[in-house]
């Protein structure tokens, strides 16, 4: 297992299994396309479990009573780990077919580029990776034209041709600077002057502090090309779209001390016939009167430039820039969110329908996705029907598109949905590709989330969460007891989290927890007033929420007040590490590379975010009294830390500051290292221990239970 573990923890056994029969029921009323052989491949250890057949209680017998949270579930650390494949972009090539990148926690994270076929074929060898590590997050890491496809090569992050269908190996199109120090996102092809435009960012001579521009790479002969400048000098660039039918450039730019989503300029550019810009107009973001963060520009078949923006109404809708005029129109306006904050490159949020003057979208409102079709001449607009709740990415062709979705009950998933000759209604749905295809086994065990408004510590405003009750058709809890609860703090801190089948939070609820995920004051998906009431306010208005919530659900009868937990992974683990310096709401707390110091991540951090935090925290002052470890001596509770040792996001030196602290002021802690991980685990292995080792420890410290599983569990300093 490549985990460092410090020399104090006990060595870790894999728990030993039982085969048992599982229930095996068929997807609800769609097709499901043939698995690509990576999708269905599991560890010996996942395919088999301890838990007595679900078809027991199905088949009339009573449940078993049994303490919540030591209840047998076949969702094992093995099982989850092992679905937690990650989609890193789709295109369409051009034969209409789907190409898609995947995570694969089985090759180590590795991110691989797979064609739609009968059975789907993997497109880039396996010694290469498609992942882009520009601004840390990456994304937009591949672009197709027709059967040509660019990628950025996770290894030496440089940029490589790989033509389909004909067996040869990727060309390099960028040099080799000799380390992995100059990344290439976002990137189109430039039918005008036979090059591929790309976003740019050059750490050689500054990590902290790289260059980023939007350049060009000749794709006219086989030799290798220094990336040549086309826009330069602003902090950051997104989105570089070209006009296919004449000589004009849109991107997305903004600069410190703002965000993307804060504030951002959308312009235009017109190539001269040398291929640079000649001339450069802002369209949308420049009037310093108006503030808006314009996002996902694209270019309609006819020529018209379209793109998503939040002026106003404070939420992300579709306009329209009349040329001739300079207008900025609306094309279609509601109260909800047609895109997502800008944390990875490359998102796709609606799509033209072929050469038609039909846009098919997506939209967030009131903690729900939904689908449409717009007509652009007449302005109407026809809402689709299917079976995800959840949508984000899509690209279309002429009377179908593809779209990666899930439900409560689906897992991430990517659909094809062709509609009728009016484009106003769907006739078929199906699967093309299922980050679990595998998981409906496992239905009957799964906890339906319920949607929860809740007070927040302000009087009259509310904020929102999804609940997850215990669930299990085996067991049921004692009749004298309420559940333990996992409150769940969610990234970023600027995102959403979603009511969609996530098997990390099915292993705690079939197991015999209550779990919450909070979107507290500051998540997206309600617009940029509740965006905003975080500013000045990370680790108090987010803080109060979840400890708001915890508080509600004990008072609404749901959960046991004397054993509430929380978690949460980067922003969400300063969320819990604050929660638990700052209140006494909770009980234990588990820390997946979490902000331990506001000062030191501000001086340490990235450039994408390295002004993040002077919006959210404020003066100095409050860096220092925000920063739980400032506050040690106010943690009253058990704590458990999870790092990656290569994570540029939140250093490592953050996780042992607060677990060296604890450890001298005689709290039970723990701390795991894992070599090789970033911000963020990627390795099945890692996945699993955590998972494993974070159970373990709530039961052992507030659990009043022993877990079914056969975990070993890692020593805990002041405790064992």
């Amino acid at each position: 297992m490549a985990t460092r573990l410090a020399s104090i923890f006990s060595p870790v056994r894999s728990p030993t299994s039982a085969p048992a029969h599982l229930l095996h029921r068929a997807l609800p009323s769609f097709s499901h396309r043939r698995a690509h052989p990576s999708q269905s491949r599991m560890s010996s250890s996942s395919a088999a479990s301890s838990a007595p057949p679900a078809a027991a209680a199905a088949g009339g017998e009573k449940p078993a009573v049994a303490p919540y949270g030591s209840w047998r579930s076949p969702i094992t650390a093995d099982v989850v780990s092992g679905a937690d494949k990650r989609l890193g972009g789709i295109a369409l090539a051009g034969d209409g077919r789907l190409l898609w990148i995947e995570g694969r926690p089985e090759e180590k994270g590795r991110m691989v580029i797979v064609k739609e076929e009968d059975n789907p074929v993997d497109v880039i060898p396996q010694e290469f990776a498609a992942r882009t590590l520009a601004q840390e997050y990456g994304g937009g890491a591949f672009a197709v034209d027709k059967s040509v496809v660019v990628f950025s090569n996770y290894k030496d992050q440089r940029l490589y041709k790989q033509t389909l269908g004909i067996g040869a190996p990727p060309v390099p199109l960028t040099p080799d600077y000799g380390a992995p120090n100059v990344s290439y996102a976002d990137g189109v092809f430039d039918p005008h002057f036979s090059r591929y435009v790309t976003v740019v960012e050059d750490r050689r001579k500054d990590s902290l502090n790289p260059t980023t521009t939007i350049a060009a790479i000749d794709l006219s002969g086989s030799d290798v090309h220094e990336p040549k400048v086309l826009i330069s000098g602003n902090d950051f660039y997104a989105f570089p779209r070209i006009d296919q039918n004449k000589k004009r450039i849109a991107w997305i730019e903004w600069s410190h001390p703002n965000m993307p989503w804060d504030k951002s300029e959308l312009w235009v550019g017109y190539f001269a016939e040398s291929g640079d810009l000649a001339k450069r107009v802002c369209i949308a973001g420049g009037n310093p009167l108006l503030i808006e963060s314009p996002s996902e520009p694209k270019w309609s078949p006819k020529g018209e430039l379209f793109f998503v923006t939040d002026r106003g109404s404070g939420f992300w809708n579709i306009y329209k820039w009349v040329e001739q005029t300079n207008e900025i129109v609306p094309v279609y306006s509601l109260d909800a969110e047609f895109t997502t904050p800008l944390w990875v490159f490359g998102i796709s949020s609606y799509d033209f329908l072929g050469n038609s003057d039909h846009i098919v979208f997506s939209y967030r409102q009131k903690g729900r996705s939904h689908l449409g079709v717009l007509d652009c001449d007449s302005g109407s607009v026809s809402l689709l029907d299917i079976p995800f709740s959840d949508l984000s990415d899509v690209v279309a062709s002429d009377d179908y598109f593809y779209i990666e979705g899930a439900s409560a009950s689906i897992p991430r998933s990517i659909a094809k949905v062709t509609l009728n000759e009016s484009k106003t209604k769907v006739v078929n749905f199906s699967i093309v590709w299922s980050s679990s295809p595998d998981l409906v086994q496992y239905r009957p065990f799964f906890s339906t989330p319920e949607l929860v408004e809740f007070p927040t510590s302000k009087p009259g405003q509310k904020a929102y969460a999804y609940f997850y009750p215990p669930s299990n058709p085996n067991f049921q809890g004692l009749a004298d007891e309420k559940p333990p609860l996992l409150v769940k703090t969610h990234g970023g801190p600027t995102a959403e989290t979603r009511a969609i089948l996530d098997l990390s939070v099915q292993y705690w609820t079939s197991r015999g927890w209550a779990y919450v995920d909070v979107n507290y004051g500051g998540s997206t998906g309600y617009g940029r007033e509740y965006r905003e009431r975080l500013l000045d306010k990370w680790g108090i208005v987010d803080v109060d929420d979840c400890c708001s919530c915890a508080r509600f659900l004990v008072e609404s009868g749901k959960v046991d007040g004397q054993r509430l937990c929380i978690t949460g992974r980067s922003a969400g683990g300063y969320t819990t590490l604050a929660a638990l310096a700052f209140r006494d709401t909770f009980k234990a707390g588990a820390s997946l590379y979490g902000v331990g110091d506001l000062t030191l991540l501000r001086a340490e951090t990235h450039k994408f975010e390295s002004h993040y935090m002077d919006n959210l925290v404020g003066n100095e002052r409050a860096y220092y009294e925000r920063s739980p470890i400032n506050f040690v001596n106010q943690f009253t509770c058990p704590v458990i830390l999870f790092q990656g040792l290569e994570d540029k996001v939140v250093p490592p030196d953050q996780a042992r500051k607060i677990y060296n602290a604890l450890k001298e002021k005689g709290l039970p802690v723990a701390l795991v290292e894992y070599e090789g991980e970033q911000h963020g685990f990627r390795k099945a292995e890692n996945i699993k221990f955590t998972l494993e080792q974070m159970m373990v420890f709530f039961a052992r410290l507030v659990g009043k239970f022993e877990v079914a599983d056969d975990i070993t569990p890692i020593k805990i300093e002041n405790f064992d």
